[in-house]
């Protein structure tokens, strides 16, 4: 299983209403995630919209074509585009991992 940790960046003026998305997320969302490799997927904000998401998965690069292949993926990143900073595209096409440099098992 590989671990994944991105980075994105929230707009400060939408936090509030980005966490209360995240308390309803579509439960079809919540299938296709799972469906498609998406693992101990969790979302951190901080009070500026820095925004840390990790998650695990066998391969992300299957795991983020598997999600860009559904339209559910396509309505819910069009939802959520407006609330992000500097994102030329999906929110999802902006995620670039970073390198993993110490883990503790």
């Amino acid at each position: 299983m590989k671990r994944v940790c991105f980075i994105l960046q929230v707009r400060p003026e939408r936090l509030e209403e980005y966490k209360e998305r995240h308390k309803r997320v579509w439960p079809e969302m919540l299938d296709a995630l799972s469906r498609t490799g998406w693992r101990n997927y969790s979302l951190f904000l901080r009070d500026d919209g820095l925004l840390i998401g990790y998650l695990e998965t066998p391969d992300f690069s299957a795991a983020l074509e598997g999600m860009a292949a559904l339209d559910v993926n396509r309505r819910w990143q069009a939802e959520m585009q407006p609330f992000f900073q500097a994102v030329a595209g999906r929110p999802d096409e902006n995620m670039s991992p970073l390198e993993e440099v110490f883990h503790l098992e």
